[in-house]
């Protein structure tokens, strides 16, 4: 089951998040998600546990609860869904980036 892990404080590691959910179970995995121009934690990330049961004990036991000043939310997490279109770059509302190639 895939765990996410929201408003971690921003010195937080993978291996710090691997240590707290362990106490509930096997960790296959755990990720801080890292800003890729900065190089900076984001404030979330990903864990994940082969037991279910493991896994929502986690979650019951983690979620608003305090670590290092903040209070975690943890949850299920949800696969990614398709955007939904607007606000795509170049192509919305006055056409910026839009070039006519029936110019030649």
């Amino acid at each position: 089951m895939k765990i996410y892990v929201g408003n971690l404080p921003y010195e937080t590691t993978d291996q710090d998040l691997k240590a707290k959910f362990e106490a509930f179970g096997q960790v296959d995995s755990a990720s801080v998600v890292m800003d890729r121009d900065t190089g900076r934690s984001k404030g979330f990330g990903f864990v994940e546990m082969t037991d279910k049961s493991e896994a929502q004990a986690a979650i019951a036991a983690l979620d608003g609860k305090d670590h290092n000043g903040r209070a975690l939310k943890v949850y299920e997490a949800r696969p990614k869904t398709e955007s939904r279109g607007g606000g795509g770059r170049g192509y919305s509302g006055g056409g910026g980036g839009y070039q006519n190639r029936n110019r030649w």
